[in-house]
């Protein structure tokens, strides 16, 4: 949602200047949730300028939040004590807690997003600084989960879907095969759903299946 100005490089956007873009244009080169990133960076009711160093930008920035939440779920897998919560680390939480009320004023104030993906960088920041694998558990799980879920409400994923290798594919498109065979249609609509979900596109030729990532 962006109703003010768009500007390309600085200069109002039109396609008689020749820096007339569409989203279909930039999603060809960034993934969708690097453009979100970059829109949900700027307040939408003022310009919004629009350039290839600020989508690389976004993009570090959103893959900055990514590694802090993969990081975070490391520790949760390698975590082998069963500490309790230490007085120091109770003292992040309340930390963590104010950094969550400062994104929901951000969001009250006319849905000031830019303000509100700042207070996710303090609590990054605060993961980096706070958290290992031999923090306690609930820590832990409190940050991630404070990080986790201020991110799924402006819509960002930051968890990163591991893709299918080659062989995993191959796998699944037998599968699906097998199962129209059968005449087991819904199973075989599934899989070609599960594949398109992970960005893997399904034709049926004469020739037979074949498949492309996009």
């Amino acid at each position: 949602m962006h109703n003010a100005f768009l500007n390309i490089d600085n200069k109002k956007m039109s396609k008689s200047d020749g820096n007339f873009f569409n989203v279909r244009d930039i999603l060809k080169e960034y993934d969708p949730q690097v453009l979100r990133f970059f829109m949900l960076n700027s307040h939408y009711r003022s310009p919004l300028n629009f350039s290839k160093d600020l989508m690389e930008s976004a993009k570090n920035a959103l893959e900055r939040i990514q590694t802090a939440a993969e990081q975070l779920e490391y520790y949760k897998e390698n975590n082998k004590n069963d500490k309790a919560l230490s007085e120091e680390e109770s003292s992040v939480i309340k930390e963590a807690e104010a950094l969550e009320q400062k994104f929901i004023d951000a969001l009250d104030d006319d849905f000031n997003t830019a303000d509100a993906i700042a207070a996710i960088f303090e609590l990054v920041k605060l993961a980096n600084i706070n958290c290992s694998s031999d923090s306690s558990l609930e820590l832990i799980n409190t940050i991630s989960g404070k990080l986790v879920g201020l991110c799924d409400l402006l819509g960002i994923i930051v968890k990163k879907e591991k893709e299918l290798l080659d062989d995993e594919i191959e796998k699944l498109i037998l599968e699906r095969q097998e199962a129209r065979k059968s005449k087991n249609f819904a199973r075989a609509d599934e899989i070609r759903n599960l594949l398109l979900e992970k960005g893997i596109a399904l034709e049926d030729t004469r020739e037979g299946v074949r498949w492309k990532r996009i």
